[in-house]
């Protein structure tokens, strides 16, 4: 009975190991090739392996702006004397109203962001002419309409404009100057029941129906459905209002042909260094080594799935990022390995020294991640452009890495083991009177 219980429990790890295997190779087929799948749905991650011919590089994989090449300018902001929004409420609203102008006119993955305490950085991908700095620049034009279509207020009499929930009511609160609150009065009046239009360079903005006389130069806009949106709709308001004074303090640009010479070299080192690290795993620790490249393979499949199913954009400090997370990975491993090799020379059989090795070697695992993750954290939170770049591949390497040497590493060697790989010469280099089977 105990016989054909082992025989299959072995013939199960084996089946499990080939199932993996299969798996294994078709996810990297599949990374790599994307089999010419239509780009619908989910599928539009097809493929997400990252290639040394830069010009055929996934779709998937977002890169910045050092890697592909385009241009970025800096500024510094400052809020106009008397104005009573936060500088930081100004300086969110001018990022999103640079952000929707450039969308609309096609520059759809530019980004634009904090740079320091008081500066926005608008990087555009793609692009080396400067006219598209007139677009950034541009005071934003704030109009409201009556019903009739007819402009009777700019949004330079708009003071004010903040979001705040009451009673379940995602809204948008507003005030007006003397001359705006007069002419509101009026028009409000006039108007009860009918729509007044608001419309921000030309587009609409929001059509709200006005339900009362507003006369005391204060009012709000219900409905608005969500946090979100009625964020975006104060601070376009806002923005439109009180636009910061950009002070234009730097302007970049990176050409196409350095940005691809950088992304093929830089991936073709990453490829080197990893097949070298997978070498050495394996003249050091023989098959755990193979183990060991068997799961680094799936973590470099896994995270740039995951880097392009969220989307997070590649530059060079975030190519790093990756690497470094690939080391983390492989310093993991060589922990739990330097365990097992430990217990297998105290004379403990295989299958004991895989128990033992794994949970010796998991607080040391944790510390290490733990304390990266933090650091990885840090600059997420207080960096800006490249840096957090950074910090968002060596987040998700570092998160990675530790479900490929928790789970990964370790579901492997207990199915080698189970499969009948007990002999310890196969793992470590041991006198022959030590060996000790199963």
């Amino acid at each position: 009975m105990k016989s054909n219980k082992k025989r299959g429990s072995k013939t199960g790890s084996i089946v499990a190991l080939c199932v993996v295997l299969a798996l294994t190779v078709l996810l990297g087929v599949l990374g790599a090739t994307g089999f010419s799948v239509p780009p619908r749905g989910l599928y539009k991650l097809l493929p997400w392996l990252p290639t040394t011919d830069s010009s055929a590089w996934p779709e998937s994989l977002a890169l910045g702006l050092d890697l592909r090449g385009g241009m970025y300018v800096e500024y510094s902001a400052k809020a106009p004397e008397g104005t009573e929004a936060s500088f930081e409420e100004l300086r969110n609203g001018t990022k999103q109203i640079i952000q929707q102008r450039l969308t609309d006119k096609g520059y759809t993955e530019a980004t634009v962001q904090d740079i320091g305490t008081d500066g926005i950085r608008v990087e555009i991908p793609d692009v080396q002419d400067d006219t598209v700095l007139d677009l950034i620049g541009a005071a934003a034009k704030l109009e409201f309409k009556d019903p009739n279509g007819e402009t009777f207020m700019t949004g330079d009499m708009v003071k004010t404009a903040t979001y705040f929930y009451d009673q379940g009511d995602h809204q948008v609160a507003f005030t007006l100057t003397e001359q705006g609150t007069q002419l509101f009065a009026d028009m409000t009046s006039k108007n009860i029941g009918r729509r007044i239009a608001i419309y921000l360079d030309g587009e609409e903005l929001i059509s709200p129906t006005v339900q009362s006389a507003i006369v005391q130069g204060s009012g709000v806009i219900n409905g608005m459905g969500s946090k979100e949106r009625a964020t975006t709709i104060a601070a376009k308001i806002q923005s439109g209002a009180l636009p910061l004074e950009l002070t234009q303090q730097k302007v970049d640009k990176v050409s196409a042909t350095l940005g691809r010479d950088a992304l093929s070299s830089s991936v073709l080192a990453a490829i080197i260094g990893i097949l070298l690290v997978m070498l050495l795993m394996i003249l050091r620790y023989r098959l755990n080594g193979v183990i060991a490249s068997w799961a680094l393979c799936i973590y470099t499949i896994l995270l740039f799935l995951l880097i392009a199913l969220f989307r997070v954009q590649l530059t060079l400090p975030g190519l790093a990022g990756v690497v470094l997370g690939i080391g983390m990975a492989v310093d993991a491993n060589v922990i739990i390995f330097e365990r097992f090799n430990e217990e297998v020379r105290k004379g403990r059989t295989v299958k004991a020294a895989v128990r033992t090795g794994f949970k010796n070697a998991m607080s040391a695992i944790l510390d290490s991640n733990v304390t990266t993750l933090i650091a990885a954290i840090v600059l997420l939170i207080f960096g800006t452009g490249s840096i957090q770049g950074f910090a968002r591949t060596l987040l998700l390497g570092v998160l990675v890495s530790m479900f490929s040497a928790i789970m990964v590493t370790r579901f492997l060697m207990n199915r080698f083991v189970n499969a009948g790989a007990v002999k310890a010469g196969m793992y470590t280099r041991v006198k022959a009177e030590e060996e000790v089977e199963a």
